[in-house]
């Protein structure tokens, strides 16, 4: 019956991934993330709990608690992810919410899990409901029922599950519903890098990428990463580029100035695009207050962009502050521009 249940359903997008990483990756991203707990930079409070729960299941000889990570892109959800796994000795299922179209397509995956296994879900806030209720009896019990046949003919199937550990992410952790929320056994909140922690992860990928670095330079690309370990390995690549090309591949601090400048990422971490919208907020409409929907007709961009890319790290900066009657930029925003900010603007001393 097993058997003939599996093939009712389709299996959604996902990967199974080796968790011993092969010494010759080839892919840079894989390359550089940390593979234990031990080499994760940052993150010490999320670490060091994790730690404990991973551990204690361990030496209790148990699945450990579901775990639940949010917090926004790029703070190293997914690297987390693989090094449960990885701490584990398991293999580790990856899919997204937005893949999980039905309840049969997380049927499907779950009825293909063995015991022991890491299901991590990315997104999972915007897993469809339909899969979310099933996925609560299967974190909860670990069975999941399955329908077989429509209408009043319809036969409710058992199905029982091998013992798993379920980790999601999120960067909406609002959107999550509370019965949701609540089976996760362990939740997690990422925070933005300090530049300290930050220099400590461009140092590291510059040593895994064989890339000689000045300590300066290294201070340069993190403060100009957005306290973020991803981006922060991104520009890395870039300013690497622009050694080869212009210098003998050494990255000192002008070479990193230099191509951060070419990249149109400037001292607060801002790009063309951040620049854009700010501008448009100053220049444009006096500093506000200005409605997203203007803001972006203003940059030729959509709201969700203007409000789930730039927003955030414009608000958290101090350049812009969202008020009740729209964006306002505050006096950092003017002079940041090399304006001189008027009388009344947010901030001013």
């Amino acid at each position: 019956m097993g058997d003939m249940e599996r093939t009712e359903f389709a299996l959604p997008e996902e990967r199974d991934v080796d968790t011993q990483v092969l010494a010759g990756e080839q892919d840079t991203e894989t390359t550089l993330r940390p593979r234990s707990l031990d080499e994760f930079i940052g993150q010490p409070k999320v670490r060091d709990q994790l730690s404990l729960v991973l551990t204690g299941a361990k030496n209790r000889g148990v699945t450990p608690d579901h775990v639940l990570l949010s917090g926004p892109p790029g703070l190293g959800k997914t690297t987390m992810a693989m090094i449960i796994a990885q701490e584990l000795n398991t293999n580790l299922r990856m899919t997204s919410g937005p893949a999980l179209e039905r309840a049969g397509d997380l049927a499907a995956m779950l009825s293909n899990l063995t015991e022991g296994d890491v299901l991590f879900i990315d997104e999972i806030h915007r897993i469809a409901r339909p899969a979310e209720e099933m996925l609560y009896m299967a974190m909860e019990d670990f069975r999941i029922d399955v329908i077989v046949g429509k209408g009043p003919g319809a036969t409710s199937i058992p199905l029982e599950l091998p013992p798993f550990t379920l980790v999601g992410a999120t960067t909406r952790s609002g959107m999550l519903t509370g019965p949701l929320r609540d089976r996760f056994g362990f939740t997690a909140q990422m925070e933005f890098y300090d530049v300290e922690d930050l220099t400590r992860v461009v140092t590291r990928a510059a040593r895994i990428l064989d890339v000689t670095m000045d300590p300066d330079a290294g201070v340069e690309i993190a403060s100009r990463s957005r306290g973020t370990p991803r981006i922060a390995n991104r520009l890395l690549r870039r300013v690497r580029d622009f050694a080869e090309v212009n210098a003998d591949g050494h990255i000192d601090l002008a070479a990193a100035q230099g191509a951060l400048q070419v990249f149109d990422v400037d001292e607060l971490g801002l790009d063309r695009l951040d620049r854009a919208v700010l501008s448009a907020l100053v220049r444009g409409h006096g500093g506000g207050p200005v409605g997203v929907n203007t803001l972006a007709v203003a940059v030729g961009e959509e709201p969700a962009t203007v409000e789930e890319v730039c927003e955030p790290y414009l608000v958290r900066a101090g350049l812009v502050a969202r008020t009740g009657r729209g964006r306002v930029a505050t006096a950092a925003a003017w002079r940041h521009l090399g304006l001189e900010p008027p009388e009344g603007a947010l901030g001013q001393l």
